[in-house]
């Protein structure tokens, strides 16, 4: 046996129909070959499909529920706070993922539960209380309609401390918006592919943990030896400090500049007012704080935001930052920094996932432009950019499902139903509405969106930055390959329970992770064995979402990308050129062994 340290070896699954709850051993096969996070989930989830004839309803009760930490989750490891949840998604009807950082993972890990599953629905809105071995299924009616935040502190209160973690929905989980979030640590948020609405089917509020297990490790004194060392490249990097000071809020300057901003529902890339909602408006104009943090990372990315005058005045929030900033900001025409805050927290609120939402107005604004969308079917309320009464406003209508917030809060795929012409405004792959990064000067972002496992979403592949260094020159067999490479090392992250950032945004070496994982499990594997691990699951995903209806035609790309150029900026007149991304999608399909239907070969599925 390989592994000599680093689990628990315990499953723990709770059927919240029956209240039955299990702690199953974990196969050591499994911890082998599918490492943790997302790899136990979608291992978990393939057998649940299985055993199903891969026929499962997303909102029914025998869509199973992974919530899995990994092995460095917790442990002295720079960034080591990641969880994943894992369940098949409402929002896309495939796998769907979504990881949250903070404190919850380490905690569940320090019950003694490698990963949680759960299945079947309470008779009563409940929460899961798991307190080290004792595990309750507790009725709380009362916090029906409480937001995120609200039902944390009461959770809190009920079970008389303070000393535990809390995930939790709001009402849009509550209403099985298919774009509901998971909501830890005040505004820590498991955001993609609908997770809040699959805790809300099950009629599962939250669930709390409080954890005192010593976590094992194989070697202490190396893995202490090896994160003084990241940790001072880390520190010693020109650029930690502006990490420290603005998070992810520095990218807004750099994604406006090269021209990838979405504006306007993505018809432009640039913002006239960008420099009213940037990290430098953040700091100079009093907004922000103090920091926050994940467990174990030096960075401090979160930014705690205060509006001090105005009709905001005191909305404080953690946040925003990137995604949500330009989501909810350039993308829905705001020019003012309180109200972007203003929208962060409501989302927090009401447990509604920052970029689907920012998204699906920015469509909904567009198409009542276009006349698409008329001022009936918006209940006689219009809406135009930079318009933040009547933004959050509908924000509301979404999580409550109220007048045409009930066909919006079904996500884009019912939402073109609705309307067939949304279809070219919508921005979305899958079912899963794009993330902030345009993808029209970048064919390789492109890719990366088209062939995500859950969608177009950003953590599978960024690949961006790299095409925009390289330029026109740049080999397609280059931008596949890099593409894939970060299909194979993202997800590997997930999988071991730790944050991207330091190595996407600080250049930390891939080759310190190989360490980690063998001073805590004593598995010395290189960093090579762990990738193709990591492909494996990939190849899982993909042949999960192949048995639940996917082809090629999914590995699509949104019209607005190959058919409606960019209005502004250094990419102006560009859009992404459709036969040079077909040409790529073979290249990828070829290079991955897959068929050209993007089928993997089906002694692949034999082997899972």
């Amino acid at each position: 046996m390989s592994i000599k340290s680093g689990y628990f070896h315990k499953q723990l699954h709770v059927d919240l129909t029956t209240g039955t709850v299990e702690r199953r051993d974990l196969p050591e096969d499994l911890i082998e070959r599918y490492i943790g996070g997302r790899g136990f989930g979608a291992k978990l989830v393939w057998e649940n499909l299985k055993a199903n004839d891969f026929k499962i309803d997303p909102l029914g009760p025998g869509n199973l529920l992974v919530i899995a930490p990994g092995p460095l989750t917790g442990c002295y490891v720079p960034s080591s706070g990641k969880n994943s949840f894992i369940s098949i998604s409402p929002a896309t009807g495939l796998y769907g993922d979504s990881s949250i950082g903070g404190g919850f993972g380490v905690e569940l890990r320090q019950s003694g539960h490698d990963c949680l599953s759960i299945t079947g629905a309470a008779p009563e809105l409940s929460i899961l209380f798991i307190d080290d071995g004792d595990v309750s299924i507790l009725p709380m009616p009362f916090l029906k309609g409480k937001t995120c935040l609200e039902a944390e502190g009461l959770i809190e209160k009920k079970l008389g401390t303070h000393a535990l973690h809390v995930a939790t929905i709001g009402v849009a989980g509550e209403n099985r918006v298919r774009f509901a979030c998971v909501n830890s640590d005040w505004s820590r948020n498991a955001g993609r592919t609908g997770i809040g609405a699959i805790m809300g089917s099950k009629n599962l509020k939250a669930i709390a943990v409080r954890g005192t297990k010593d976590l094992p490790v194989f070697d202490m004194n190396g893995l202490a030896e090896e994160t003084r060392k990241a940790i001072k490249y880390m520190t010693d990097h020109k650029y930690f400090r502006l990490w420290q000071q603005q998070g992810l809020m520095n990218v807004i300057e750099y994604a406006n500049t090269k021209g990838i901003l979405p504006t306007y529902n993505f018809k432009a890339t640039t913002f006239a007012a960008h420099d009213k909602i940037n990290g430098e408006t953040m700091l100079e104009g009093g907004y922000k704080i103090g920091d926050s943090a994940c467990f174990m990372c030096p960075m401090c990315c979160g930014n705690i935001c205060l509006v001090k005058n105005g009709k905001y005045a005191g909305t404080v929030t953690e946040g925003p930052e990137y995604e949500s900033c330009a989501m909810l900001g350039s993308n829905l025409g705001i020019e003012r920094f309180d109200a972007v805050l203003a929208g962060n927290r409501l989302c927090d609120e009401l447990g509604i996932d920052t970029i689907s939402t920012g998204s699906i107005i920015g469509a909904v604004i567009e198409g009542y432009e276009k006349g698409i969308i008329s001022l009936s079917d918006l209940d006689g309320k219009g809406i135009t950019w930079n318009d933040d009464d009547a933004i959050l406003e509908l924000m509301g209508r979404i999580a409550r499902r109220e007048g045409i917030g009930d066909i919006l809060a079904d996500g884009s795929l019912a939402i073109i139903k609705q309307w067939p012409e949304m279809q070219k405004v919508l921005l979305q792959v899958k079912g899963l509405e794009q993330s902030a990064y345009d993808s029209r000067v970048g064919t390789s972002m492109g890719l990366a969106y088209a062939t995500s496992d859950i969608g177009a979403h950003h953590t599978r592949a960024w690949t961006i930055a790299k095409e925009i260094e390289e330029g026109a020159a740049w080999s397609a067999e280059d931008k596949v390959n890099l593409v894939m490479y970060h299909q194979a090392v993202r997800p590997l992250f997930d999988m071991l329970g730790v944050c991207r950032l330091p190595w996407i945004e600080l250049g930390l070496s891939e080759r310190h992770y190989e360490k980690f994982y063998g001073y805590v499990t004593g598995n010395q594997m290189t960093l090579e064995e762990l990738l193709k691990l990591s492909d494996d699951v990939y190849n899982l995903t993909r042949r999960m979402n192949m048995r639940l209806g996917a082809t090629r035609k999914e590995d699509s790309l949104p019209y607005k990308v190959t058919n409606a150029p960019v209005l502004t900026g250094p990419n102006a007149g560009k859009t992404l050129n459709k036969q040079e991304f077909e040409r790529m999608l073979s290249l990828y399909y070829e290079k991955r062994g897959w068929d050209q239907n993007g089928a993997p070969p089906p002694e692949v599925e034999a082997s899972f």
